[in-house]
């Protein structure tokens, strides 16, 4: 077996960082995670996290990063191969029955959202991912909606700002009240598309 490069080493030093760090967050939250904890459970020392990270915030927006990334392809899946708007939206309800108001992701992202107004620089950088988020639902709407000949009642880009502050508000109310339902998400969608 061949020996890994030095960046090959860092690369998985920092993925498993990274993934000890999610878990952590997500089961204590980020208030009661220290990076020496992130260390002793990936097994590193708290000097690895140092050369991978400049501060936790820096290692929880990696977090955060992997952790969209990783719903963005479990959504993707769920709306693969789905050629009506209500397969579609048959596919979306259970990707959002299965994540919105998870309570350690949600616990998590309000938490860090909320303590990134301590810091301009991480506010600058949370805000820059949520535009991003806005940006990628706007063409996704932009494209069903050219592709399904619906007229969008109003600009893409605050259906997309309206649809993720509903989603992210369900997310809150379920983690408090799992038996609040999503149905109400791809109703708004329907709504939005016209019916």
């Amino acid at each position: 077996m061949a020996r890994m490069t030095r960046a090959e080493s860092q690369a998985q030093t920092r993925e498993t960082l990274v993934a000890t760090a999610a878990d952590l967050f997500l089961k204590d939250g980020y208030a009661a995670t220290s990076l020496e904890k992130v260390a002793d459970e990936a097994g590193f020392s708290k000097g690895a996290v140092y050369s991978n990270f400049r501060n936790k915030d820096e290692l929880c927006l990696a977090v955060v990063d992997a952790i969209r990334a990783d719903q963005a392809q479990k959504l993707a899946r769920a709306l693969e191969n789905r050629t009506t708007l209500e397969e579609m939206l048959a596919g979306f309800e259970r990707w959002a029955e299965a994540t919105i108001g998870d309570v350690g992701w949600t616990t998590f992202e309000v938490e860090f959202s909320v303590r990134s107004r301590q810091d301009e620089s991480i506010r600058v950088a949370v805000a820059e991912r949520n535009l991003a988020i806005r940006e990628a639902v706007t063409l996704l709407l932009d494209e069903h909606a050219r592709a399904f000949g619906i007229t969008l009642p109003m600009p893409a880009a605050d259906c997309a700002t309206a649809l993720l502050s509903l989603g992210v508000g369900l997310g809150v109310q379920r983690a408090i009240d799992p038996q609040v339902g999503v149905a109400v998400l791809p109703s708004v969608i329907r709504l939005l598309a016209g019916g």
